[in-house]
């Protein structure tokens, strides 16, 4: 059994936070204590950020972001940091689409690898039959990773850690239940109690937010399925325009797909000679891939929903420019796609 403690909505006021320490984290660094302490802020000021507190009969914390909580545009930004183990920054501000009002959701980091590879990046499924029958399903991202090991992007960046606590995102809108929290926490080699839990799912407004924070991440992801080698990226700004919340989730799941692979835009600092990223840059964008240019929804469909039967490549930052910190060259591809983007947000509206 959870026990919940209900939260009044947020004001809508921002919130300070913690200050991230200078520097990058360093492979089998502390990822889990920093998304820890911004755990401890998040505690602090449920009312505030419009977030619920659950705290399960293995002792195991759950804060709830969206499935039930009111959440909201700050706890959204607040649990994109939570995803990258506080190493990125996040903000939500004015912007347009297609000539009218639409909001941006820009990040920035110094530790791009830690930040989106080693915990942002939702490289960890989490599926497991439950005892009462059915299946528990959910898309595990954050230090949790870091802590879990077993994937082969961390064994291939390293910096497995042991943590005293683990912080983990689920992109879910259930409650884990008590043979999952265990499988968790076993394999993060903690007692279930000291394990944080953040679930938000994909349809709720902080869940749309910490999605839109991903374009960073995703454009280091496609550099390593590319086989170039990412601990030679510096530096990551990006942006992404924030998908419709509301609804089920997965007509969610095509809209906030959409807003990156058709709306996100990326730069990225390398240590590389220019004419090397020359030769790169053009594989990086979405439209290299055969799947571009239909909106996400309709090609997950086609692929009677599986989403991992999609072309790999079109995970992709819309547009790319690389800069090279050695020669100071800069490069760039692709395109965002405005007309996409108006189809899967407005529909008939448009």
């Amino acid at each position: 059994m959870a026990k919940r403690n209900k939260q009044s909505a947020s004001s809508g006021r921002k919130t300070p936070a913690p200050k991230a320490s200078a520097g990058g984290s360093s492979p089998g660094g502390l990822l889990n204590r920093r998304a820890a302490r911004l755990a401890d802020f998040v505690l602090k000021r449920l009312d505030e950020l419009g977030v619920d507190l659950l705290r399960l009969s293995t002792g195991t914390t759950v804060l709830d972001f969206g499935a039930q909580a009111a959440g909201g545009l700050e706890a959204g930004r607040v649990l994109a940091r939570l995803s990258a183990a506080d190493l990125l920054d996040v903000t939500v501000d004015p912007g347009t689409l297609a000539g009218r009002p639409w909001p941006t959701v820009n990040v920035r980091t110094d530790d791009p690898v830690s930040a989106c590879l080693r915990c942002q990046y939702a490289g960890r499924k989490v599926q497991l039959a439950e005892p009462g029958g059915g299946e528990y399903f959910a898309m595990a991202s954050g230090p949790l990773r870091v802590a879990a090991g077993g994937e082969e992007l961390i064994a291939k960046l390293g910096g497995v850690e042991e943590a005293r606590r683990v912080v983990g995102v689920l992109e879910t809108r259930r409650i884990p239940p008590p043979n999952v929290v265990a499988h968790l926490a076993d394999s993060c080699s903690v007692a279930p109690d000291k394990l944080v839990l953040c679930m938000a799912p994909t349809a709720s407004l902080a869940g749309t937010v910490q999605i839109a924070a991903r374009s960073v991440e995703t454009a280091l992801h496609k550099l390593d399925a590319l086989g170039f080698d990412v601990t030679r990226v510096r530096s990551g700004v990006g942006s992404a325009p924030l998908a419709p919340a509301g609804g089920d989730d997965v007509a969610a799941l095509g809209r906030t797909n959409d807003s990156i692979l058709y709306g996100s835009r990326v730069v990225l600092w390398i240590d590389a000679e220019g004419q090397e990223l020359a030769g790169l840059v053009n594989k990086v964008p979405s439209e290299s891939s055969a799947q571009h240019g239909r909106p996400f929804a309709e090609l997950l469909s086609e692929a009677g929903g599986n989403f991992y039967d999609l072309d790999p490549h079109l995970f992709s930052p819309a547009q790319i420019t690389l800069i090279s910190l050695r020669d100071g060259a800069a490069v760039s591809a692709g395109s965002v796609r405005e007309d996409l983007l108006e189809r899967s947000f407005f529909g008939e509206n448009r």
